[in-house]
């Protein structure tokens, strides 16, 4: 099977300027509902059909799901791999892998992706689909990228000028309006060993789609993205609790943080909880911007749009979030193949190099962004020296019963120590739920202290 590299133009390869970003061509606008689904990917199946058209996302509900459940079958379950690489074919698909992905295949002999067929699976709300399509002949970049205005509940560039305008579509990716799940944070370390990190319990809101009837463009200081975590294991780490929000525009209002520790018995600001300080809910194993792939702000980077390829990317696993025997994953020096679905899908390819002024570990970072959904699907870190340092891979599962085309589950290669870190496995406590949002006392940060109290 080829898979072509399709590349943008010339001018979508010009890395962020500081100049305020117009809104897409009116031709182009044009295509989307059309040959462009309302998001901006393609609608036609690719050449060979191993990537099929887009024909809305999956609305059907399988056989075993209980209505009002927020554990959810995998309706592919009787599928079988179409496609096996292992190292021993691997040199006929590097064009097709993530550099961290081919790294696992040279390393280790009994690393494999299983690769089944692909689904356009992702199914979004009418209006966030219609929105999209506003904000695309809208909607603009500020303060270089870092910024977005004008936007409406929903993507902001379905046709993206500029790397950081696709991050900004990650960023702002349709997932619910809040959700609430109890997960497990594994580290395995270089000997196999796999290790608790934390259990949490986390409620996650955006603001900016609570309100479908919205017809009020984006607002600088807005808040998009909020979580409050309450960790219960382990032992050392119970009744700690986190809460932080993200603003649409960081120059304006930067991302604000707050911290429990049982030990001080007291809420602090907790303004390091950003970049690339270590995330203690992973014991240091990643970075907080390492967050479902990449989260935060953009200004630490010059983005640069490479284009979109077609690879084989994890999708639709809902093996790994709601799966209820997590020790059965953590398998040693890579996450169980058995349990990593792999599908051949287009993504948008786009590039971080760090800024001369700035600081942080990674000194470039390759992200690959579902054209259906936006959401980063993995990542490539490389440091200093750009040697390859770390690479992310997210578990989708899309919540068919609520229309939510993304899912919790990610994990982090280490390639240096030798690890890995996996997180977001919400089978054993029931899996996600989508919840009314929290009350603004739920939301204040004095509610971490009682929220935290063991």
């Amino acid at each position: 099977m080829r898979l072509p590299l399709i590349l943008l133009s010339a001018s979508a390869t010009l890395g962020l300027s500081y100049a305020v970003q117009a809104a897409a061509p009116a031709d182009q606008v044009a295509k989307l509902g059309q040959s462009l689904t309302h998001l901006g990917a393609e609608v036609a199946a690719n050449a060979d059909g191993s990537i099929p058209a887009y024909t809305g996302g999956n609305n059907a509900l399988p056989a075993g799901f209980t209505a009002g459940s927020s554990m959810r079958p995998n309706p592919y379950a009787d599928e079988k791999p179409r496609l096996v690489i292992d190292s021993k074919n691997a040199a006929q698909h590097t064009e097709h892998l993530t550099a961290t992905v081919a790294e696992l295949l040279k390393r280790f002999p009994d690393f494999r992706l299983d690769v089944y067929p692909s689904h356009r699976s992702a199914a979004l709300p009418q209006w966030v689909l219609d929105n999209s399509v506003k904000n695309a002949a809208n909607a603009s970049s500020t303060g270089g990228g870092v910024g977005i205005a004008n936007a409406l509940p929903g993507t902001p560039f379905p046709i993206p000028a500029t790397g950081s305008e696709a991050m900004w579509n990650h960023l702002l990716r349709y997932q619910g309006s809040t959700a609430n799940s109890k997960y497990d944070n594994w580290n395995v370390d270089s000997s196999g060993t796999a290790t608790l990190a934390t259990t949490g319990d986390a409620t996650i809101s955006y603001p900016f789609y609570q309100d479908s009837a919205r017809t009020a463009v984006s607002d600088p200081k807005e808040i998009f993205y909020r979580v409050k975590v309450v960790y219960t294991a382990p032992a050392r780490r119970a009744g700690e609790a986190l809460l932080l929000q993200d603003a649409i525009d960081p120059l304006v209002q930067p991302r604000r943080a707050w911290q429990y520790l049982p030990g001080q018995r007291r809420v602090k600001l907790a303004p390091d909880v950003s970049y690339d300080t270590p995330n203690p809910g992973s014991a240091g194993a990643s970075t907080y911007d390492d967050s479902f792939v990449f989260s935060g702000a953009l200004d630490r980077y010059d983005w640069k749009l490479i284009g979109k390829k077609e690879m084989y990317m994890p999708y639709n696993n809902y093996a790994i979030v709601y799966d209820t025997d997590v020790p059965k994953m953590t398998t040693p020096n890579f996450v169980n193949p058995d349990k990593v679905r792999w599908e051949a899908h287009r993504v948008w390819v786009v590039e971080g190099t760090l800024k001369s002024d700035m600081r942080h570990i990674y000194k470039k970072r390759r992200f690959y962004l579902d054209e259906d959904t936006w959401a980063a699907l993995a990542s490539d870190q490389y440091d200093a020296h750009d040697a390859l340092f770390r690479g992310s891979l997210a578990f989708t599962a899309p919540s068919y019963d609520a229309k939510v085309p993304v899912g919790p589950a990610h994990m982090i290669y280490d390639l240096v120590v030798g690890s890995y870190n996996i997180t977001g496995m919400t089978g054993p406590y029931g899996g996600v739920k989508y919840i009314p949002d929290l009350t603004n006392v739920q939301w204040s940060p004095e509610s971490l202290a009682g929220a935290g109290i063991r």
